[in-house]
């Protein structure tokens, strides 16, 4: 098998645990997030300046471009017969992929605060400390994918805002009750299926959790999540809230 699609559990057999195919912040990752970065930043200046009938046509096509995204992923996992339940779009991220959907779709708010308050910071720290380095080389369906679609996933609460969506504090709650309304059922389907969607069931394959496991210890790992998500919001709303103060 090509290396192009190997799993990581092949590059585990093959390569030993613990094999990262480039150091984090090292070049092949900063030309990631240099080209992920322009990339945002080049669609949001468009997207601003564009008439509605375009953004419509922009923003259906980020959607589908999340969708083929994910797609390709699951395919190539499947044709390739590296397929298992790990696969599932369960993360936050790729459950945010079908929020985007629902959004194109309805153009709810409460999906637009989702993605602005979750998706944003969940998929921008994914690219700066990304978990999926342990496959065979940056040249690899999984580190195309995951670079691609976290990239996606900054894009599209980045237009909405860029095109006019203003956020508010009086949806946190909204927020908050589709974050851990999801993550509960989630945390005990990944015991019957081995998985561990939204990281709640082992710290291990992610920096972050890590972190949270030196801090706290594996037992208590988990509480982590309290404070950074507090932060997250914090760092998402501040603005607004400035901004809304020199408005008054």
């Amino acid at each position: 098998m090509s290396d192009f699609w190997k799993s990581y559990d092949i590059t585990a057999a093959e390569f030993g645990p613990g094999y990262e195919c480039y150091p984090l912040f090292g070049t092949v990752h900063l030309v990631e997030l240099a080209v992920s970065a322009l990339f945002i930043l080049g669609m949001a200046v468009w997207y601003r300046r564009a008439g509605a009938r375009t953004r419509r046509h922009i923003l259906v096509g980020v959607t589908a471009a999340l969708l083929a995204d994910e797609a390709a992923l699951l395919l190539g996992m499947a044709l390739t017969g590296q397929w298992n339940w790990s696969y599932l779009p369960l993360h936050l991220c790729s459950i945010n992929v079908f929020v985007c959907l629902y959004c194109t779709v309805t153009d709810r708010s409460w999906c637009k605060e989702e993605l602005y308050a979750l998706c944003i910071p969940g998929a921008m720290l994914a690219l700066l400390c990304p978990s999926w380095r342990d496959v065979p080389s940056w040249w690899t369906l999984i580190n195309l994918h995951s670079v691609s679609i976290h990239a996606l996933l900054v894009l599209y609460p980045v237009l909405l805002v860029a095109g006019g969506y203003r956020p508010s504090v009086r949806r946190v709650p909204m927020v908050l009750a589709f974050l851990f309304g999801s993550a509960l059922p989630i945390y005990f389907l990944n015991k019957p299926l081995q998985t561990n969607f939204y990281f709640l069931n082992n710290p291990y394959g992610n920096v972050i959790t890590s972190a949270f496991t030196a801090a706290l210890g594996e037992k208590y790992y988990i509480l982590g999540f309290l404070p950074a998500i507090a932060a997250a919001l914090v760092i998402m709303y501040l603005p607004w809230y400035v901004i809304g103060r020199r408005k008054h």
